[in-house]
């Protein structure tokens, strides 16, 4: 069997929490090489992961000839550049969220690659979560009718940490809604198979002392009309944390809990209607519908986020992820950013 041959660039953080234990269930992955500034961690890594060599460098490590793709995941300060080392050296790249920056930096890295010949693939991973693709499934099948309102919540506690890169602009590009409404954003627009159109934002620094946001409110408009909300925290503990995601249209509900996150779990409570509702004026109907749990069958996200960037290289599969759907979200989140300094909609084109 065909394996794609992987070298992690910041193999600590997600890398070794994560993506590099999914890449050891992925058939057509195997780990070669790791690279960590410490040489310590890096030998450490290696060893764990059964890696043949380990790196303190990128350089070194993009210039291994054995190595035929990279998981980029270190600081997104770093990403452009080693992204478009990668590509020079004929690797093929999967890259975090958020691709770069800014969107414009986002976008010069996947021309980049396009000039080298390389494929470039975006980590968003939730879009291979089973309840989110049941959901997807469900509404292309037009089982709720036509999708009116979307709301995602998806929170953390991160308090001020000296030294955090995620808590400065010009390290991180954004706080709450740059690090984790961005996969919200991504999934309303996976789900409903829509693009947005237009924005408008609140968000502050309600709870903490750096610099970017711990708190933001997004709203936005899709191209079919449909409205959608996004709440992003880095203020809410995480035991106190309810992730949602949810879609409502004029024959059902979907409401899935728990089913956007770094683990594939989570229930959808779903309604199916046969035909619309008469109105009813004493709005007591609810709690006469009968709910049912949409069906999915759990996994590994990261697995079959490796397995499918893999056999897209093997099989000349196009890319299920690729990195302009990370650059169309962190033009939806510059907007959003807009919108909040000048208090008006943003529209995008």
């Amino acid at each position: 069997m065909k394996k794609i041959r992987w070298g992690i660039l910041g193999a600590g953080g997600i890398a070794d929490r994560r993506t590099m234990p999914g890449m050891q269930l992925a058939p057509h992955a195997r780990i070669v090489a790791v690279m960590e500034v410490d040489p310590e961690v890096a030998e450490g890594l290696r060893r764990k992961y059964g890696a043949d060599r380990c790196y303190t460098e990128d350089v070194a490590l993009l210039a291994d000839p054995e190595v035929d793709a990279v998981y980029i995941a270190s600081p997104v300060a770093f990403h452009a550049r080693q992204a478009m080392l990668a590509a020079d050296a004929g690797k093929h790249i999967l890259i975090e969220k958020p691709l770069a920056l800014s969107s414009r930096e986002g976008q010069s890295i996947v021309d980049h690659c396009a000039k080298r010949g390389v494929q470039i693939a975006a980590g968003l991973m939730m879009r291979f979560g089973s309840y989110v693709n049941a959901m997807r499934e469900a509404i292309a099948q037009g089982r709720i009718g036509e999708v009116v309102s979307c709301f995602a919540h998806f929170t953390c506690w991160y308090p001020d940490i000296e030294g955090s890169w995620r808590q400065r602009k010009e390290t991180a590009g954004g706080g709450a809604l740059m690090d984790m409404g961005i996969h919200c954003i991504d999934l309303i627009r996976y789900v409903t198979g829509q693009e947005v159109r237009q924005v408008a934002a609140m968000h502050d620094t309600l709870t903490f002392d750096y610099e970017v946001e711990d708190s933001s409110t997004l709203l936005m408009r899709l191209e079919k009309g449909t409205l959608a909300t996004v709440q992003s925290n880095f203020n809410i503990p995480d035991e106190a944390s309810l992730w949602r995601l949810e879609f409502f249209g004029t024959r059902g509900r979907l409401a899935g809990r728990g089913v956007i996150g770094q683990v594939d779990g989570g229930s959808v409570d779903a309604v199916f209607l046969d035909r619309g509702s008469e109105y009813n004026a004493k709005q007591d109907h609810g709690d006469s519908v009968s709910a049912t749990c949409l069906e999915a069958q759990l996994g590994n996200m990261y697995a079959r986020e490796i397995e499918s960037f893999c056999l897209s290289l093997i099989e000349g599969k196009p890319l299920e992820v690729p990195a302009q759907e990370a650059v169309q979200c962190q033009r939806i989140i510059e907007a959003a950013y807009r919108a909040n300094d000048t208090g008006r909609y943003e529209n995008l084109f």
